[in-house]
């Protein structure tokens, strides 16, 4: 049912890329390259939690499963700048143990990052936003029945109204537009 991969993100299959992705370090790093652009170790360090030191290791790492690689130097040709090779990810879950448990292991860091950044939305930047766009904010928890083909279906359509917006180049921005993140979650129940 799927239409493909029309946000231009990055399909991970590989159980060690997961694993690799599944460090909060690298997967700040990665989210950071994607939201900001290119950067070096130290532009990064900050941002991440760590020293421009383990940056640059996390970022080798990375780069050795092909999820960042160098970008262009900027005006100093002695700083090595980095920058994510999608612009987002996903993540197609192996049948095998050893792939669902990497999966898995990712699936949780991501959940907690996602979970961090709602919090941080709620307590410094939700207070600060204007009446309009505080309106448009949407929280919702909707419980539907449906079957694999119907979730999927589902997943698609919400890719083909996203699409658009997430591979517009920066000249076609409107006016007063803003970043806006969606964490999208699909969580199928247990069978009663």
């Amino acid at each position: 049912m799927a239409s493909g991969n029309r946000l231009g993100d990055i399909e991970i299959t590989d159980p060690k890329t997961m694993r690799a992705l599944a460090h909060p370090v690298r997967l700040a790093v990665l989210e950071r390259l994607q939201r900001h652009g290119p950067a070096t170790a130290t532009q990064l360090s900050p941002h991440v939690g760590a020293t421009p030191s383990v940056t640059s290791w996390h970022l080798r790492h990375l780069a050795g499963f092909g999820l960042v690689r160098d970008a262009e130097s900027g005006s100093d040709r002695r700083e090595r700048r980095w920058e994510a090779v999608a612009r987002g990810f996903r993540i197609e879950v192996p049948e095998d143990e050893d792939g669902a448990s990497a999966a898995r292991a990712l699936g949780w860091e991501m959940f907690a990052r996602g979970a961090q950044q709602a919090e941080r939305w709620a307590t410094e930047t939700e207070p600060e936003l204007e009446p309009d766009w505080r309106r448009l904010a949407g929280l919702a928890n909707t419980r539907v029945v449906v079957s694999a083909e119907e979730l999927a279906a589902i997943q698609d359509a919400m890719e083909a109204v996203l699409a658009p917006y997430v591979m517009r180049d920066a000249d076609e921005r409107p006016p007063g537009y803003r970043d806006v993140r969606f964490l999208r979650y699909s969580l199928p129940e247990a069978e009663a």
